[in-house]
């Protein structure tokens, strides 16, 4: 039974140890995870600046000033224009999208698509829309963006499931004129609200389209073709190999590298902005165009060779509630545009972000919590929390520097599973510190009277040799003939004999508030009246020898019954003052009572065979029971070791059985 009940106890330990885990981690994926990886990600993987060769154009709120919105599409002509017919870029993404509709008869819409026509370096972005009810037009549409646009995708992985099934629909006059489209959606971490990723494939309905991002870097390899695995996007032209995480819906994402935010002078100071490339007001390109269109240069005009070669997104970040900004390890307000360009250095320069396999996480949370289990199991408080802090110390170190190579390993998780686990072990090893006191207390207590043991127990910290004088009654019993008893019995049946007997007197001793000092062979010696405070401790110590009088009576039937052999035994009880404490070494000790009173106890216990009694006191026992008990005195007794004579009592009744 016991064994069942310890297997059962740490069966339950386990489970609930696994139950706290189980909880701290959707607790702490909820609300920790997501913020603590952005830190190791702004602080340690964003270790160098973005590329030089990537410029963001931005219409932003001193372009704004320039030239109030609603921008013509004379002013998004001239802003293409630039490059178009001065500057030569490898590429222009552009991060816009256009709500209202192009008119044919609108001059300045007609040289807008003109200019953009021209353009085989541009690329334009779309955005797709929920829902799959699809009008007559809304198919025609899709149709053309699939048979234009989209990619040539061998799919290895498990089918993505769309949930799109159209986009935006785009001017007929743009559409005609944009040589490649591609998405521009991002999607933020639908717990912490911050974008960490980048959606570099989307399928809409059975067709797939790249990112803005990845769209250019195709067209600068002059391929439509990719390949999709369980781990990877590929461009076999290239070799490019493009980590992914696959949404179950319909898209295709990569978790982003980020890069430093650009200082900027302002004023007198520099300051870090909200971009991690370098970014130019709209209105600069479109002034530098007049100027050179006019042929009238000016001092702040931007040279068309500072963008040869270059890589160049355009995007709005406009102060507002509809402003192109997310929120990433970055910043709060990171330009979408700047993201974009963000995606693309990643594409360029084969620089992507990775997280750390599941088992690879599984592994840090096993190692630390264990470390922790063991730490607390095996030292001191003290000890096991500054092991488990370097411990955690080395973790963070080796974190961030995964961090700093690209390699993302959860911080929060195993932190918190080895906090949970502290607590927990803690917890354990008080209950189970508290199970085997227990235990020692039931064990010790078959050697010492429990009542001696529970002093021991609050005094743990203050055991020390001493004690102290006081007036207690101790009381000797012993079995007539034991000696020639033992010799005519087995050891084994004469030790059953001793316990049976034993057992039964115990209670009695206890039941009186007596605590059994120790066992003599087949004697026990007894004291009422210290550790346990009892007043009248002469008259229950006589009341206690009484009723073991009256149990022998009892056993003896017994065994006679049972063919065992009878069996007397003779009690001495004296009162008077006793030393009692600790007596022994500071290694050895024993609670005991010593003195005169203790040595007399015995001496008349011993009266018994002289007298052929059962029951005998001393007459400082008698004059506190002479009220409830009927007694023989013995007059004038010569105790061995005293000089006078005295007087003993042979207890015939006591209480109820009075007359």
């Amino acid at each position: 039974m016991k064994k069942f009940k310890n297997k059962l106890f740490y069966i339950c330990t386990v489970f609930i140890y696994l139950f706290m885990v189980s909880v701290t981690l959707i607790l702490s994926s909820v609300f920790l995870d997501s913020n603590i990886r952005n830190f190791f990600v702004s602080k340690f993987s964003a270790n160098r600046v973005g590329s030089y060769d990537i410029i963001n154009i931005v219409i932003d709120d001193s372009s704004l000033a320039k030239y109030p919105m609603p921008w013509s599409k004379n002013l998004y002509r001239e802003l293409l224009a630039y490059f178009s017919e001065y500057a030569q870029p490898k590429l222009v993404g552009f991060d816009i999208l256009f709500s209202n509709n192009f008119n044919p008869m609108n001059k300045a819409d007609v040289d807008f698509v003109n200019t953009v026509s021209k353009m085989d370096n541009f690329v334009s972005g779309f955005s797709p829309e929920s829902g799959d009810a699809l009008d007559d037009d809304r198919k025609i549409f899709m149709e053309a963006l699939s048979k234009k646009h989209s990619v040539n995708v061998d799919y290895r992985a498990y089918d993505a499931v769309p949930v799109y099934y159209k986009s935006e629909v785009i001017p007929q006059m743009y559409f005609d004129s944009v040589k490649s489209l591609a998405s521009v959606k991002i999607n933020a971490d639908s717990i912490s609200g911050t974008t960490v990723s980048d959606i570099n494939l989307l399928k809409i309905g059975d067709s797939y389209y790249p990112s803005l991002p990845f769209r250019m870097y195709l067209l600068e390899n002059n391929t439509n073709d990719i390949i999709v695995d369980d781990n990877y996007i590929i461009v076999p032209k290239t070799g490019l190999k493009i980590p992914h995480k696959l949404i179950l819906k319909s898209w295709v994402e990569t978790d982003l590298k980020f890069y430093k935010n650009i200082v900027v002078k302002n004023n007198a100071s520099y300051i870090k902005s909200d971009y991690t490339h370098i970014s130019i007001p709209a209105y600069k390109i479109i002034e530098s165009y007049r100027h050179l269109k006019s042929g009238k240069l000016m001092k702040d005009d931007l040279s068309p060779d500072l963008f040869k070669g270059k890589v160049i997104f355009i995007g709005a970040n406009i102060n507002g509630p509809s402003a192109d900004v997310l929120k990433t390890p970055m910043g709060n307000r990171h330009p979408g545009v700047d993201i974009q360009a963000t995606m693309y250095d990643n594409l360029v320069n084969n620089q992507f972000l990775y997280s750390a396999h599941f088992l690879v996480s599984l592994l840090a949370i096993v190692f630390l919590a264990v470390f922790a289990f063991i730490a607390v199991l095996r030292y001191s408080f003290l000890q096991s929390l500054t092991l488990i802090i370097l411990c955690d110390l080395i973790f963070f170190v080796l974190v961030s520097a995964c961090a700093y190579n690209n390699y993302i390993l959860s911080f929060i998780n195993p932190i918190m599973v080895q906090v949970t686990t502290l607590i927990f072990g803690y917890s354990f090893k008080f209950i189970s510190e508290n199970r085997n006191k227990e235990k020692i207390k039931q064990a010790m207590g078959k050697y010492l009277s429990q009542d001696i043991m529970k002093n021991v127990v609050n005094n743990i910290d203050d055991l020390k040799l001493g004690g102290k004088r006081a007036v207690v009654t101790v009381l000797f019993s012993d079995i007539r003939g034991f000696t020639s008893l033992s010799e005519k019995m087995p050891a084994e049946e004469v030790s059953m004999i001793l316990n049976e007997y034993f057992s039964e007197m115990e209670p009695i001793i206890t039941k009186y508030n007596g605590v059994i000092n120790k066992f003599i062979g087949d004697a026990v010696m007894a004291i009422f009246g210290e550790p346990i405070q009892d007043i009248n401790h002469p008259q229950n110590a006589v009341k206690c020898a009484y009723e073991m009088l009256k149990t022998v009576e009892y056993l003896r039937e017994k065994w006679l019954y049972e063919g065992k052999p009878k069996i007397e035994i003779g009690v001495g009880i004296n009162t008077g003052e006793v030393f009692i404490g600790n007596i022994g070494t500071e290694t050895r000790m024993e609670y005991t009572v010593i003195g005169d009173t203790v040595n007399l106890a015995s001496r008349i216990e011993s009266y018994n065979k002289v007298y052929k009694t059962n029951l005998l006191v001393s007459s400082s026992t008698y004059e506190h029971i002479a009220d409830i008990a009927d007694v023989i005195k013995i007059s004038e007794v010569q105790i061995r070791g005293k000089a006078k004579k005295m007087n003993i009592y042979e207890v015939l009744r006591i209480g109820t059985d009075k007359k």
